[in-house]
């Protein structure tokens, strides 16, 4: 019998714990969790999390251990992304998890970040071949990663998330021109590595809860459903339409939009917005869904 396993990623919008078991390399899960946390919600440079996050997550955090002490999990491994990574007070947010709920965060580097996020993927593709170009949109940072198959040639973090964008810059017009400047630099950058070129023939790859939003608002979903998510194909055009349908909307009347849950009627303009930037500066006409990513990945680690 597979030991039963559990990940939890802590992200800066939200917190995620997985439970299951890995068979022949791919993930079995047992529960999936989750809650929008915003631990990066109201965070500043100085003084880090605030004490409203800090205590939303804690609180998330608290139930996860309930559930894993429940289902008899035997291995946990527990990472902590951008807000954590970036904040003056991350150590100390750490310290009070790891004393109130037990569970002992491992706050990883944006390049880790994305080659487990790069596995996780991966494990649930139709397609395991060939050339893949990766983006997981957080709330505190995008990673990119280019691959080929399971072998990673390129990842960096960008930052550009969610959150970060939505609370930092007044329009959808700001947040274009800040996106726009820091993919113009990862373009440079994988075309100084000799890397560029292999976009053309790569297949791109959302993943995370703008990836997945999209994917569900295109399927009319009332109820999620990974299964229906996971391979799904969005066109540029429709993410277009998608866009322009949603932006006029006020937060509350976005709610009204099949697929789009409570906690990202704010923050889909800005994921939005970095996909077709990503579409548009990279020369891509469609990407790949996946509802697979960091949390899988990072499950699939504790078997190596």
């Amino acid at each position: 019998m597979h030991d039963l396993l559990a990940s939890i990623d802590l992200g800066t919008n939200t917190a995620r714990l997985l439970v299951g078991r890995v068979e022949g390399g791919a993930v079995a899960p047992t529960l999936v969790k989750r809650r929008i946390t915003r631990l990066g919600g109201g965070f500043t440079r100085e003084a880090g999390i605030s004490p409203e996050a800090w205590q939303r997550s804690l609180e998330a955090l608290t139930d996860f251990a309930a559930e894993m002490k429940r289902t008899g999990v035997t291995r946990l491994r527990a990472v902590a992304t951008s807000a954590v990574r970036d904040a003056a007070n991350g150590d100390a947010f750490c310290r009070e998890v790891l004393e109130r709920t037990g569970i002992r965060l491992e706050v990883i580097d944006g390049g880790e970040e994305g080659l487990l996020t790069l596995a996780g993927v991966l494990s649930g593709l139709d397609r395991k071949e060939g050339d893949f170009f990766v983006f997981d949109v957080g709330g505190g940072s995008t990673e990119y990663t280019l691959a080929e198959s399971r072998l990673p040639l390129y990842t960096e973090s960008l930052p550009l998330g969610v959150v970060r964008l939505t609370e930092g810059k007044p329009d959808a017009a700001a947040m274009v021109e800040k996106i726009g400047r820091e993919l113009a630099g990862l373009g440079e950058r994988l075309e100084g590595q000799g890397l560029r070129g292999r976009l053309q023939g790569a297949t791109l790859v959302g993943t995370a809860g703008t990836a997945t939003t999209l994917a569900a608002i295109s399927l009319g979903m009332t109820d999620y459903d990974y299964r229906r998510v996971n391979n799904h194909i969005l066109t540029r055009e429709e993410i277009s339409r998608m866009f322009g349908m949603l932006l006029p909307l006020s937060p509350e009347e976005r709610l009204g939009v099949p697929g789009l849950e409570r906690g990202r009627e704010d923050l889909i303009i800005a994921g939005t917005l970095i996909t077709l930037q990503t579409l548009e500066v990279f020369g891509f006409d469609r990407m790949t869904v996946s509802d697979a990513g960091l949390l899988e990945g990072v499950l699939l680690s504790l078997e190596v």
